[in-house]
């Protein structure tokens, strides 16, 4: 194992030990501005200009375009191809037209077949797979700023697709609005119409320039096209390369733009394992968006209830430290990018599922949006009631974030974080609580013109009673991509003071240094399109720059011209316990403090082409493991769908643990099935069961959901726990949730 040094050119932008160097900090920074500076540059796809024009005549959703103003419009064909090769025109003919009135932005999409057989799709559930869906959705960038939008669409069966757009083109599909849409079928095509109206989404008054592109997925040739032409190692959604959507005069104001979302919910569950009698609920409340501009939003709820939430699927957890699970409820997600994608995957200042955990909401408000182009502010405060079987106290959440964008597409953000318990007395016989926590923070985000260039620079530091020194976060990581070659440093040094109540900080006390590389290789003809190694070492020290762990992984991945994919990879681990651990996670004997691990492991993954009403995809691992044990992990997921109706998917994990007494050989299944059932792209039907050895547990998740109209919705929802081997049961649950969506 190489030997490092604080003070060596490698760790040159790290913190010391025991304390953070902010000019090292603003160092990483600066070369950080440099590059900035040195790729700003025109927008890459200025030339690709679309003129939107007001309608000529009042527009009928109904896939047929027979209206004048569909005549009159302008068309944008000529598609490009993404994959499997950006270096051609689009095989698959694609026409977009888009018009507007005083209430709604309307598009179509003509999408010609290239093959003659039936469309490919999932079912008709909203927000489906893209992968595994033939489909054409659209990109808009109301502020031309290439950061932020919103994208919107349907598969070849009608199934809508809708969500917030955020980082340069990671899509947040669990947002979720009004807006109508129709997809009609023929022998030689498919035609999408939609409207979208003005109040849905947010742009400001008065510009005249809004960022936009066309996407399209046919599997049956396997060809995913753009209209403004997308590198193919980036997603379409990439803001850095939407064209322009041009309009003949500004946009129309929305109006007065306030919607009540008031839900009425019964509902009645039982713990058999108390024998307690039925508790039977009934609750009212209500949520309300109100638009302060076109652009900045403000919203309000008063005794939420999430309890229509899809489950967070289980995995078999023989990690060290806390899993992640992403936040599905709706109140948090618009905008929720300035909050909870402030910092890095494993330090986050701010986890909204903190918030309501176990306790319940009172109330609650969030202004969020843009104040112009350049900046951006959210504004969160939420407030939750106390606990009297566990003392815990009310609490008070509050969260400021401001975003200032600079040179093309970077900006610079700071955030403030606030978790406080009111009139809070410790009691002598209840867990005891902290008074407050506080977190501040500052990032600065890289990313170039081109999208080649990104990166991250952090700085947090946090404040709770009786912790002082060592309070700090200092980040930092810069990334290259190209259609060939991927190069990425990052390096993290958590203090072991930092304290995030309200954030997903799993480990502290840390460094870590993780550089990256990777080659792709495109072959002129057969199967394969796509074949290259990459290369990955992450080294974790403690405080005093010892190491504590290792892990180097190399990996081939192989991707074939049908779309399929094969990656073969090999790893070298080496762990130095800071805490005693459990290697089983079911509660036997612990390994010391101190003691060291090494191991060596291989595996395998492969997914099957998404064209197919069967598909299947399974990874296998095999290798050491603690105490000089031995891991054998074999996954699978198998799907088949009888296109539109039904869906049905088998996911499953199987763990062989071979280790030395008191543990012994432990196997641990982890299978999860799910049928969706969609008789209509506004009814639904869902029921996911789950059995994980490891929890002792069978969950069966059943939820009919109907949207009898847009955004309103009527779900009944089935919940049960059993005992595996007996299934007996643990607990169950039933309730009746109706929301209605009214615009005032």
């Amino acid at each position: 194992m190489p030997v490092y040094r604080k003070n060596s050119l490698t760790f040159a932008f790290l913190i010391k030990p025991n304390h953070i160097t902010l000019v090292k900090f603003f160092r990483v920074l600066l070369a950080l501005q440099l590059i900035s500076v040195s790729l700003l540059a025109q927008k890459k796809n200025e030339s690709f200009q679309y003129h939107i024009r007001k309608a000529t005549s009042p527009i009928k959703i109904d896939g047929v375009l027979d209206e004048q103003a569909w005549q009159d419009a302008e068309s944008a064909s000529d598609f490009h191809m993404v994959l499997p090769m950006d270096t051609s025109a689009a095989k698959v003919r694609t026409d977009v037209r888009m018009t507007y009135d005083n209430q709604n932005v309307y598009i179509t999409a003509i999408c010609y077949h290239a093959l003659p057989g039936p469309y490919m799709v999932e079912s008709l559930r909203r927000d489906w797979n893209f992968g595994k869906n033939d489909n054409f959705i659209f990109f808009i960038d109301p502020f031309d700023d290439q950061t932020n939008g919103f994208t919107f669409g349907t598969n070849a069966a009608g199934a809508q697709w809708d969500g917030l757009l955020y980082e340069g083109g990671a899509a947040n599909l669990n947002w979720d609005n009004k807006w109508t849409s129709v997809v009609k079928n023929y022998e030689d095509k498919y035609i999408f119409e939609a409207a979208i109206p003005f109040k849905t989404i947010r742009y400001k008054k008065g510009i005249t320039r809004w960022g936009i592109n066309f996407s399209r997925l046919d599997l049956k040739t396997t060809e995913k096209s753009s209209w403004a032409p997308v590198p193919r190692q980036f997603p379409t959604a990439s803001l850095a390369y939407t064209g322009i959507l041009v309009w003949d005069q500004p946009p129309p104001s929305a109006g007065p733009n306030v919607s009540i979302i008031p839900y009425a919910l019964a509902g009645v569950s039982r713990e058999y394992r108390t024998e307690r009698p039925n508790e039977f609920r009934r609750d009212v409340g209500v949520d309300a968006k109100v638009a302060i501009t076109s652009s900045l939003n403000l919203d309000l709820t008063v005794n939420p209830d999430f309890s229509q939430v899809d489950v967070d699927r289980q995995v078999t957890n023989l990690d060290r430290f806390e899993l992640f699970f992403p936040e599905r409820r709706q109140f948090f997600l618009e905008n929720g990018d300035m909050f909870t994608n402030f910092g890095y995957a494993s330090i986050r200042p701010f986890f909204s599922r903190r918030i309501g955990l176990g306790v319940p909401i009172h109330f609650g408000a969030r202004l969020s949006g843009k104040l112009n182009k350049d900046w951006r502010i959210g504004l969160m405060d939420m407030q939750t009631g106390s606990v009297a079987e566990t003392g815990l106290p009310a609490q008070n959440f509050a969260v400021f974030s401001l975003q200032r964008r600079i040179f093309s597409r970077s900006n610079i953000g700071i955030i403030a974080i606030n978790k406080e318990s009111l009139d809070y007395i410790p009691q002598p016989d209840k867990p005891r609580y902290s008074q407050y926590n506080r977190n501040f923070g500052f990032e600065y985000n890289l990313a170039s013109s081109n999208n080649h260039w990104t990166g991250k620079a952090l700085l947090l530091r946090s404040f709770s009673p009786g912790r002082s020194g060592n309070d700090y976060v200092h980040a930092g990581n810069l990334l290259y991509t190209s259609r060939k070659i991927i190069l990425g440093w990052q390096h993290e040094y958590v203090g072991s003071n930092y304290t995030a109540e309200v954030g997903y900080v799993p480990r502290r006390g840390y460094v870590k240094v993780n550089p990256t590389a990777g080659y792709l290789m495109f072959p002129k003809g057969g199967i394969v399109l796509s074949h290259g190694p990459r290369i990955s070492s992450t080294y974790f020290f403690n405080e005093s720059m010892q190491q504590t762990d290792n892990e180097s992984f190399i990996s081939y991945n192989v991707g074939f011209r049908n779309r399929s994919s094969f990656t073969a990879w090999a790893a070298h681990d080496y762990v130095k316990l800071l805490q005693p651990f459990d290697p089983t996670n079911i509660g036997l004997d612990t390994l010391a403090r101190g003691t060291e691990h090494r191991w060596n492991a291989w595996g395998t993954e492969f997914i099957s082409k998404p064209q197919s009403v069967f598909t299947y995809a399974f990874s296998t691992r095999y290798g050491g493991y603690y105490a000089g044990g031995t891991r054998l992990n074999l996954t699978t997921e198998v799907g088949y769908r009888f296109q539109p109706f039904v869906s049905v998917a088998v996911s499953s994990s199987y763990n062989d643990i071979r280790l030395p007494q008191p543990w012994g050989n432990r196997t641990f299944w982890l299978v999860g099935p799910r049928v969706d059932v969609t008789m209509t792209n506004t009814l639904y039907f869902t029921a996911f069961m789950q059995y994980n050895e490891q929890a002792r547990n069978v969950n069966l998740n059943t939820r009919l959901q109907w949207r009898y109209k847009p955004a309103s919705d009527l779900f009944i929802v089935y919940t049960d726990n059993y005992l595996p081997g007996t299934f007996a049961v643990k607990n169950r649950a039933l309730v009746l949730k109706f929301t209605y969506w009214w615009n005032v």
